[in-house]
């Protein structure tokens, strides 16, 4: 495995840190070879990879925000207790990982609605943040932002600003914003981190393209977006890429190989290094002044 990167020097601007919860055969680049009807077959990690994340936030006394599947909330309680027990938000990552625009609006309000409540009832929290399986709110479903709304949701983190063949809205705001025009009303977007450069927007908001750039890169992004544009950003990753040892998937594409087994060796050193170089914390914590003084 590789060596961490060097420590650097820590920028004031408090980030706000985000896991989302699902099980390495739930991606969306594996639907074509594992429907849901499927995923009981395969070995589930979650309470290795997601424990192993909680190991790493402890000792910082480092929160995050934790975005989880009701799929997983049924199969592991106990892992959703302990994220609420050592300090992190828990928020929903919708009932089973279904996109959006997949879903009528009716249907998109119960599975909300209902992973909502049913991440309340394990957790014994009040769950206020969203985000949408495979960032799939865009310009074309603007409907789902009232259906969270009406579900009871604060605010949503399903909006990544760029251009990419699986999600992206890139004409979409780069910092939050409300859906419906008028601010407090209804829910509150808040997307995943992108830096502006030269008239083009990039990502750095996590997932692949932080296993895929250099450590330095992702540093340089991040400390522009902080210090050079004096606002926080959306970090997000996935238990499973922590997690060199997971069964490989049979019957994928070479990009979408390369997508997901990309660099997972080295993502645990990459993990521990960022929690040290960049300042964080929960969703609700971070973007207070946007939900009411919530966290």
């Amino acid at each position: 495995m590789a060596a961490d990167p060097p420590a650097t020097t820590r920028c004031p601007i408090v980030n706000a840190l985000t896991v989302d919860v699902e099980e390495y055969f739930q991606v969306a680049a594996f639907e074509s070879v594992i429907p849901a009807s499927r995923w009981e077959e395969y070995p589930q990690r979650l309470e290795y990879t997601t424990g192993k994340i909680l190991d790493l936030l402890a000792p910082g006394a480092i929160h995050a925000t934790f975005f989880v599947l009701g799929w997983v909330a049924r199969r592991h309680p106990g892992l959703i207790r302990r994220i609420v027990a050592e300090g992190h938000e828990l928020a929903s990552h919708g009932m089973a990982h279904v996109r959006v625009w997949r879903q009528s609006g009716e249907a998109f309000l119960a599975d909300a609605r209902d992973s909502r409540l049913l991440l309340e009832d394990v957790g014994g929290v009040p769950v206020t943040g969203y985000r949408a399986s495979t960032y799939s709110i865009g310009k074309e479903n603007l409907w789902a932002f009232e259906r969270l709304a009406e579900a009871g949701y604060r605010y949503s983190s399903s909006v990544y600003p760029i251009r990419h063949d699986l999600y992206g809205w890139p004409e979409a705001p780069r910092t939050p914003f409300w859906p419906g025009g008028v601010p407090g009303n209804g829910v509150v977007e808040i997307p995943v981190a992108t830096l502006q450069l030269g008239g083009r927007r990039f990502p750095c908001g996590g997932g692949g393209f932080f296993r895929l750039y250099p450590y330095a890169v992702s540093r340089w992004a991040w400390r522009r977006l902080n210090e050079g544009e004096g606002m926080p950003g959306v970090f997000y990753f996935h238990p499973w890429e922590l997690d060199p040892e997971q069964p490989r998937i049979r019957g994928i594409g070479l990009k979408t190989r390369f997508r997901h087994y990309l660099h997972l060796g080295r993502m645990t050193g990459r993990i521990t290094a960022w929690l040290r170089d960049v300042p964080w914390d929960r969703m609700d914590r971070v973007f207070a002044p946007l939900l009411g003084g919530a966290g």
